[in-house]
C-alpha cells in the first residue's frame, strides 16, 4: 500500500457507512453559505476509508528514519532524543491556542515562561542579555553578525571583516556575507586548534570579530580560548561563538566566562526541541554587556508582577522575525531545562563526552583519526586511506549503514578532513546502542576490503535503493496527482 499515493487508493465513493440517519432536517450547503464562500470546482480529495488512510500514513512513517527509530549520530547536529513530555507541555491549551496578536494582559503566562527561559539561558551561558526571536542557528548567526556590525558603526569604526576558522560551519561565512561583511579564513594547526600565529597575522583595524565554534567542529576544545579572546579584544574585535556544540559545555563551562560577546543557542539541538522534518528550530542569541543595547526588539521584560514587550533598546538592529519567535519550541526547551535542573544539565554534557570517547575507543583502528587530541562530545574519522586501498568512499559507507538500521553520521565535513565522518552519539544513546554502532561500522570497513562493490551499490535493504544524486539534482521529477 505504501508504494502508492493516497490518490491512487481512491476507489470512488467510500462503501462503509456506519452512521445513523440524521435526526435533524437536512439542508443544502448552498443554502447555508454565501456563493463567495463556495468552491467553483470539487476539491479533488481522494475518498478512502479512515482505517485505510491511517494504515497508509503509518506505513509511510516507518519508511523514514528518525531519532525515535534509532541512533542518529550527526556530528555537530546533536540529534538527541526528544522527550515526549515536551510535546505534552507545548500542547497545553493555554499555549497551543495562543495568537501572537493577543494583548499582553491576556498572555501573561506565556510571557512569564519566555522571561524565565531568558533568565535560565543567560545563567547557563554566562551572558548579560538575550533575545528569543531568531528562528534557527543560522538566523541567530545573522543576528549576531548584524549586532557586531552595528556595534562598530555606532563607535564610528568601519570594521567589515570577520575572521572564521577553516573548520567552521558553512553557515558562518554565509551569515557574514548576508550581514554585509567579508570573511577572512584562519587556519587550523596540526592539532585541529586555531593557529595562533595565523590569527595574530590577520588581526587588524578592519577586523570586526572572530566567529568560533567551541568545541570546534572536530570536537576539540580550544585550549587557548582565553588567549584568543584577549588577542581579538585587544585588536578591537568581538568574539562570536557558534553554539552548535554547546551540548558539551552544559554546567561545565560558560561561554561568557571565556570572553565571548555573542552566542547563538540551538534549542533544537542542545535543549531537545525536534529539528529537521520535526521543526521548526529556535536560535536565541545571548550577548555580553558590550552588545546588550543592540538586541532585536522586543525582548520580554518584567515590572513588578507584570510581563511586557520591551522595545526600549537604544541601538537595536530591529526585528529579526515576524512576531516573537517560535513559541512552541521555547516551551519545549523550558520544559527540558526545568526538568533537568543545574545538576542534570551537567550530567547531560558529561554523558555526551563519555559516550563520544567510549565510541571512539571502540572504533580505534577501524578508520583514521586525523587529529588524535582527545575529543569532547564528537569526533571526526577519515576513510581516506580506505578509499585509496579499496575505492570505497565515505558516501558508500554512509549508504551501507542504512542496511543495518543505522543513520549515517555527518559526512565530508569539516572540510579540513578528507573523506570525513563526523560522529556525535549524544547522551541519549545507551552503551548497547554504541556497541551496535561500533560493531556495525567495523563490519562495514571489513566488507569494504573484501567486497568493495557491495558498498558501492548500497543500500540494499531500504525501500528505495541507490539513487543517482547527480541525476536527481539535475533532473528533478515531482509526481503530482490532479484528480
Amino acid at each position: 500500500m505504501y508504494k502508492k499515493l493516497i490518490f491512487e487508493l481512491d476507489r470512488g465513493e467510500v462503501e462503509q457507512n456506519y452512521f445513523s440517519e440524521l435526526d435533524v432536517p437536512e439542508e443544502e450547503l448552498e443554502d447555508l453559505l454565501p456563493p463567495s464562500a463556495l468552491r467553483r470546482e470539487p476539491i479533488g480529495l481522494p475518498e478512502v476509508a479512515e482505517n485505510e488512510v491511517i494504515r497508509h500514513f503509518i506505513a509511510l512513517s516507518t519508511l523514514n528514519y528518525h531519532v525515535d527509530k534509532g541512533i542518529y549520530p550527526l556530528g555537530s547536529c546533536t540529534m538527541k532524543y526528544n522527550p515526549k513530555v515536551n510535546e505534552d507541555t507545548s500542547a497545553l491549551p493555554g499555549f497551543a491556542g495562543l495568537h501572537p496578536l493577543q494583548p499582553e494582559e491576556s498572555v501573561q503566562g506565556a510571557l512569564q515562561l519566555m522571561y524565565e527561559l531568558q533568565e535560565l539561558l543567560k545563567e547557563i551561558v554566562g551572558m548579560r542579555a538575550i533575545t528569543l526571536q531568531p528562528a534557527a542557528g543560522a538566523h541567530g548567526e545573522l543576528t549576531g553578525c548584524l549586532m557586531i556590525r552595528k556595534y562598530h558603526k555606532v563607535r564610528g569604526q568601519a570594521r567589515n571583516t570577520m575572521l572564521v576558522p577553516d573548520s567552521a560551519h558553512g553557515t558562518n561565512p554565509a551569515s557574514v556575507t548576508i550581514a554585509g561583511m567579508k570573511t577572512l579564513e584562519v587556519k587550523s594547526d596540526d592539532r585541529g586548534l586555531v593557529d595562533l600565529d595565523d590569527l595574530k597575522a590577520k588581526l587588524g583595524p578592519d577586523v570586526a570579530g572572530l566567529m568560533l565554534t567551541n568545541p570546534s567542529t572536530l570536537g576539540i576544545f580550544e585550549e587557548n580560548i582565553l588567549e584568543i579572546s584577549e588577542l581579538v579584544h585587544e585588536a578591537g574585535g568581538l568574539m562570536y561563538m557558534d553554539g552548535a556544540n554547546l551540548n558539551a559545555l552544559l554546567g561545565i563551562v560558560r561561554p561568557g566566562d571565556l570572553g565571548f560577546d555573542v552566542l547563538h543557542i540551538n534549542l533544537h539541538k542542545t535543549f531537545s526541541v525536534p529539528h529537521g522534518g520535526g521543526g521548526p528550530g529556535s536560535g536565541p542569541v545571548a550577548v555580553s554587556e558590550r552588545l546588550k543595547d543592540f538586541l532585536p526588539v522586543p525582548i520580554v521584560s518584567r515590572h513588578e508582577d507584570k510581563y511586557f514587550w520591551d522595545y526600549e533598546i537604544p541601538h537595536s538592529i530591529g526585528k529579526m522575525l515576524t512576531f516573537w519567535g517560535n513559541f512552541a519550541a521555547l516551551v519545549r526547551a523550558y520544559t527540558y531545562i526545568r526538568m533537568h535542573g543545574a545538576e542534570g544539565l551537567r550530567r547531560i554534557a558529561e554523558t555526551a563526552i563519555l559516550n563520544a570517547n567510549y565510541l571512539l575507543k571502540r572504533l580505534e583502528g577501524a578508520l583514521e583519526l586525523p587529529f588524535p587530541t582527545r575529543p569532547m562530545h564528537e569526533f571526526v574519522l577519515s576513510a581516506h586511506s580506505l578509499m585509496k586501498e579499496t575505492g570505497v568512499k565515505t558516501l558508500d559507507i554512509a549508504k551501507r549503514l542504512l542496511d543495518f538500521g543505522v543513520h549515517a553520521p555527518t559526512i565530508y565535513f569539516p572540510l579540513v578532513v578528507k573523506e570525513a565522518l563526523m560522529i556525535e552519539p549524544t547522551e541519549s544513546e545507551s552503551k548497547a546502542m554504541l556497541d551496535y554502532f561500533a560493531t556495525t561500522l567495523r563490519h562495514i570497513v571489513q566488507e569494504a576490503k573484501e567486497d568493495p562493490q557491495l558498498l558501492k551499490e548500497a543500500p540494499h535493504a531500504t525501500p528505495v535503493g541507490r539513487l543517482n544524486e547527480l541525476k536527481a539534482n539535475k533532473e528533478l521529477v515531482v509526481r503530482w496527482h490532479n484528480k
